[in-house]
């Protein structure tokens, strides 16, 4: 196998680095959805009943607040690096 040049490596490690932050981000979605059914879900069935819909709608809603408020910082910490 040929050597890798420079340019070659440092684009592999960026890939590389993506790959494990989408697995990274892939398994904490994992891990909330098992917490919000854990909160939510007492038993079940074919249905949802309202009580159950509103818990998972708010659990849903909490994480794409804090996902959002995570994401605007980083990106201010990008920018603040960039200049």
């Amino acid at each position: 196998m040929a050597e890798l040049g420079e340019a070659d490596e440092a684009e592999l490690q960026r890939l590389v680095a993506a790959e494990q932050q989408k697995a990274q981000f892939t398994a904490q979605v994992h891990h909330f959805m098992e917490l919000c059914w854990d909160k939510c879900v007492e038993k079940p069935g074919n249905r949802l009943d309202s009580r159950t819909e509103n818990c998972l709608s708010s659990c849903v809603d909490r994480f794409i607040d804090t996902t959002l408020a995570i994401t605007n910082r980083f990106a201010q910490i990008v920018q603040k690096g960039g200049q």
